[in-house]
């Protein structure tokens, strides 16, 4: 260790919310810092010799998961390259309609050709690693909203029309290829399309909407053995709608009812009405993972996210996830990575899913938390201290904590912009503006790979999650987007934002080339420095060993005011 490393928290990005960085590169033959051959100062606001990008990295095949750094966006609501594919399927009316660009819960016609065309625009931003919402097939309108986020799939073997055809996928990601960036698909496995109904609910027909006023009361596996069921029905006209075939039958299901998302019915529960999967079933796992190896063999992404992880039992995915990834491995994609979505913040929960599971990876909702602690309900900076010593919990044989996925906000929850908006600390617009900035640090330099939410570049803030939280990129017509303030710009949604001068923009740029610059970003351990129970400073260092001989060390300012810190 250097005997003593003293950093001044100094006015490098505002004159309160700082970071400091310094790299040392560690003398190949020992540990001691203090005979380190070079040491080198960076800050955040110092232009590195080259903004690298990933062209710069490892090519994209036999790049480390950790090398990575991700853009998570949602096709409908990015760019339109193909007007014509708006209203989407001509032949199959399931999967057509829904496309009103004033209205925030249909489809706004982003697709993948649009997508395609702002690669450069990507690539520029630093993104190595593109993370796309749900894009196969989705029936196209439930009850009164559209299925622009792709989650109602109703056939695993194609591209929705809205998005394009099935060539023109193949071509994204031929493009994206070329210019070194991955391309990873969002797949369910819970449930799929709301297609089966229950005479207790919908009548004998299955046609009409929810006639008792309670809707379908979920009947535990108690009340199943007991004989205590629904009657499941398939409306007319709807037997075999779904694909592959062994979709569309009936005992595939659990058909019991809503989920309330708690207890036994998080496992066994429709998500409103969505039809969830018996993946408890050995015919089922096996379907499954047929299904996901023709998907992986025919259009080749480098990865997947996985929907509503927790939602299914885990035996399923102790099965389900080295079959995928040892099948992507076979036909020449030796780097393909699934990393799930388990909604809670505890390790112990999250862990489960990567040790138990054999999942590769998760979302760090943890690492939400935590910042959101900070950066937002001004938390001492212990607690990110105290959140890190749960790491451990992720250690097995293809495993670890440097594998976890970063990210501040999403879809689901809301922006994190928008969470600094709501904070009872009523922030000011410069306030807001630093305190993302720094989140966005935290996001990169801290253990983890890093996830920039779409949009989060262009300062978009949102009025909450969900609908709320998927604005347009290209000008939208939804009127309380419009009305929304974006950070650090005079623009609107109903502008075009897609622009590279965005302060926003330019300093993940940034961070993205620093990522990339310094292997202990990407691989070092982390060790916390310093910290306090109060906002203020939290130190700590990143440190690789081996060919990428390496420390950097960190210090992040969460107060309003100057601070300065001794530590060893």
């Amino acid at each position: 260790m250097l005997s003593e490393y003293k950093v001044m928290i100094k006015k490098i990005i505002t004159t309160s919310l700082t970071i400091s960085l310094a790299s040392t590169l560690l003398s190949a033959c020992q540990q001691d810092h203090t005979t380190a051959k070079n040491t080198e100062q960076l800050t955040a606001t110092k232009t590195v010799t080259k903004q690298l990008t990933a062209a710069d990295m490892p090519h994209y095949l036999h790049r480390n998961i950790q090398d990575d750094i991700f853009y998570f966006v949602m096709p409908d609501r990015f760019n339109n390259g193909d007007t014509s594919n708006d209203n989407g399927s001509k032949t199959k009316p399931i999967s057509a309609g829904g496309f009103d660009k004033t209205n925030k819960g249909m489809f706004h016609g982003g697709d993948i050709k649009g997508l395609q065309d702002k690669l450069p625009y990507l690539k520029e931003l630093g993104v190595s690693a593109i993370w796309m919402t749900p894009i196969l097939r989705n029936q196209a309108v439930q009850d009164d909203g559209a299925a622009y986020h792709g989650y109602w799939v109703i056939d695993f073997t194609e591209l929705d029309p809205h998005f394009g055809t099935n060539a023109e996928l193949k071509g994204f990601i031929n493009a994206a290829h070329q210019e070194n960036i991955k391309v990873f698909f969002d797949i369910i496995t819970n449930h799929t399309a709301d297609v089966i109904k229950y005479t207790e609910c919908h009548g004998e027909d299955g046609l009409q909407w929810l006639v008792a006023e309670t809707g379908c009361v979920y009947k535990s596996l108690a009340q199943h053995a007991a004989g205590d069921k629904y009657t499941p029905v398939i409306p007319k006209g709807l037997a075999h709608v779904k694909s592959p075939e062994w979709l569309n039958n009936i005992n595939y299901y659990h058909n019991q009812g809503d989920t309330t998302f708690t207890g036994e019915n998080s496992l066994y529960g429709d998500f409103a009405g969505l039809d969830d999967i018996d993946t408890n079933n050995p015919d089922v796992v096996n379907n499954m993972i047929d299904t996901f190896k023709e998907l992986v063999t025919e259009f080749k992404p480098d990865g997947f996210r996985i929907d509503t992880v927790k939602h299914v039992n885990i035996e399923f995915w102790r099965d389900f996830s080295p079959a995928i990834v040892n099948h992507a491995r076979s036909i020449g994609i030796p780097q393909f990575f699934m990393f799930g979505e388990v909604y809670d913040s505890n390790s112990t929960v999250l862990s489960q899913y990567t040790t138990v599971g054999n999942m590769q990876s998760v979302l760090d909702f943890g690492f939400q938390s935590a910042v959101s602690d900070v950066l937002i309900h001004q938390k001492g900076t212990n607690t990110i201290g105290k959140w890190l010593q749960s790491d451990n919990d992720y250690l097995d044989h293809d495993s670890n904590a440097n594998q976890l996925l970063n990210f501040t906000g999403n879809h689901d929850m809301g922006r994190f912009a928008y969470m600094v908006n709501n904070s009872p600390f009523n922030y000011s617009e410069e306030q807001q503006i630093k305190r993302n900035i720094l989140a966005n640090a935290m996001m990169f330099f801290m253990r983890g790979i890093p996830i920039m939410y779409y949009g989060s570049e262009q300062g978009f803030v949102g009025k909450g999650g969900d609908k709320d939280a998927r604005q347009d990129m290209m000008p939208s017509l939804v009127t309380s987007y419009n009305n929304e303030n974006l950070l650090a710009t005079s623009q609107t949604t109903a502008n075009d934002n897609f622009d590279q001068r965005h302060p926003f923009y330019q300093r993940l740029a940034e961070f993205s080339s620093l990522y990339y610059q310094l292997p202990a970003l990407r691989y070092g351990q982390q060790q916390t420095l310093y910290q306090q129970d109060t906002a203020g400073i939290y130190a700590f260092s990143r440190t690789v060993t081996g060919e990428n001989n390496q420390q950097v060390i960190v210090a992040f300012n969460s107060s309003d005011t100057a601070q300065t810190a001794n530590f060893p």
